[in-house]
C-alpha cells in the first residue's frame, strides 16, 4: 500500500476515531521520558491522525512518544492503535516528522503532508488548478478530482464507483483530470489529447466520449486507437476530423502536460486516484462503504 494513511494499511481489524478513549483504556500509561522533542505537539499529532482516521469511529489510539533523533529537527512519533471491539489487539507504529513541521516520513508511503490540516495545501491546489471536464455542483465545497488514464484497466473498473459517488453526493463537484501513464500505456496520451478537445468543444460531451473509450479499451492498440477515439467522438455528437486536428496542436499537448504536472505536484502516484477535498484515495483499493465514509468525513471537515 503506497498511501499508508489512505485508510488501508491499518484497516484490517481496525477502524478510526479521535483520541477519545474506549470505555476501558486499552493502552498503557504515558511515560514522559519518551517525550524528548519539542515538536510536534501531541495535540498536532492527534489532529493529524484524526484527519487521517476520523472517518470511522471505531479506531482509538494514543500517542506514546515524541522523541528527538540524531538528525537535527527530525522527531520520531510512536502511536499505539486498536479498535474498540472486544479482544482487539493493540498495534504500534512510528513515523518521523521533518524540521519544517509540514511533512511526515512513513515507512511504505515515503514523505507525506503532516500537520493539523494535512490535506489543506492539496485542497487549495485542486481548487486553483483543476481544469478538466466537470459535472455535479458548481460549488467547490466538496471537490472530487479523479485522476485517470483511459488505457488503465483499473480506471475502467472505477467508472461504476464514480457513477455511484455522483449519485450519493449530488452536492459534489466532480472533475475528471487526465493523468496518462505513457510509460505503460502508449495510447493514453492520444486519448487524453482527444479528451481535451472534446471538453473544449462541449464539457458534457466529454463524459460520453470517455465512457465509450473505456467501453472499448481493449482496442486501444497501435492499429486501433485512432478508430476507437474517432468512434467515441462520434458517439459524443462531435466531428471526429475536427477533434483529431485539435488533438495534435501544441496547445492541446500543453494542456495534457499541465494536467500531468498537477498530478505530480499533488503526489498522485497511480491511477485511478480520487482527491477528496485534498485527500488522496486510491479508489480501487478501498471498499465502497469505506470510501463513502471518507468522502462524508472530508465533506464535514473544517
Amino acid at each position: 500500500m503506497k498511501r499508508f494513511f489512505a485508510g488501508l494499511a491499518l484497516m484490517c481489524g481496525l477502524a478510526a476515531s479521535a483520541i477519545g478513549q474506549a470505555a476501558t483504556d486499552p493502552f498503557p500509561p504515558i511515560d514522559q521520558k519518551f517525550f524528548t522533542a519539542t515538536t510536534p505537539s501531541v495535540d498536532t499529532v492527534n489532529a493529524f491522525l484524526k484527519a487521517q482516521w476520523g472517518f470511522d469511529p471505531a479506531r482509538v489510539w494514543k500517542v506514546m512518544a515524541v522523541q528527538s533523533t540524531a538528525a537535527a529537527g527530525i522527531s520520531k512519533v510512536t502511536v499505539f492503535v486498536t479498535d474498540n471491539t472486544p479482544n482487539a489487539k493493540v498495534q504500534s507504529f512510528s513515523f518521523f516528522t521533518t524540521p519544517d513541521g509540514n511533512h511526515a516520513i512513513v515507512d511504505g508511503a515515503g514523505i507525506i503532508p503532516f500537520g493539523a490540516k494535512p490535506f489543506e495545501a492539496t485542497r487549495k491546489m485542486m481548487e486553483e488548478r483543476v481544469n478538466g471536464a466537470a459535472h455535479g455542483a458548481a460549488s467547490k465545497d466538496l471537490l472530487l478530482v479523479e485522476f485517470a488514464d483511459m488505457q488503465c484497466p483499473h480506471c475502467k473498473t472505477a467508472q461504476d464507483t464514480m457513477k455511484q459517488i455522483a449519485a450519493d453526493f449530488p452536492q459534489a463537484r466532480i472533475v475528471y483530470q487526465s493523468y496518462p501513464l505513457v510509460n505503460i500505456h502508449p495510447s493514453a496520451f492520444q486519448a487524453a489529447a482527444y479528451g481535451v478537445c472534446v471538453q473544449k468543444a462541449k464539457n458534457d460531451a466529454f463524459f460520453v466520449f470517455a465512457q465509450d473509450v473505456f467501453d472499448h479499451q481493449e482496442a486501444l492498440t497501435a492499429e486501433g486507437t485512432t478508430g476507437v477515439l474517432s468512434n467515441a467522438v462520434t458517439k459524443a455528437g462531435l466531428d471526429p476530423a475536427a477533434i483529431a486536428a485539435c488533438s495534435t496542436t501544441a496547445a492541446t499537448k500543453a494542456a495534457v502536460d499541465s494536467s500531468v504536472k498537477l498530478a505530480e505536484d499533488a503526489q498522485v502516484e497511480q491511477t485511478p486516484t480520487l482527491v477528496v477535498n485534498g485527500r488522496l484515495i486510491t479508489i480501487t483499493e478501498v471498499p465502497y462503504e469505506s470510501l463513502k465514509k471518507m468522502i462524508e468525513f472530508q465533506a464535514a471537515a473544517k
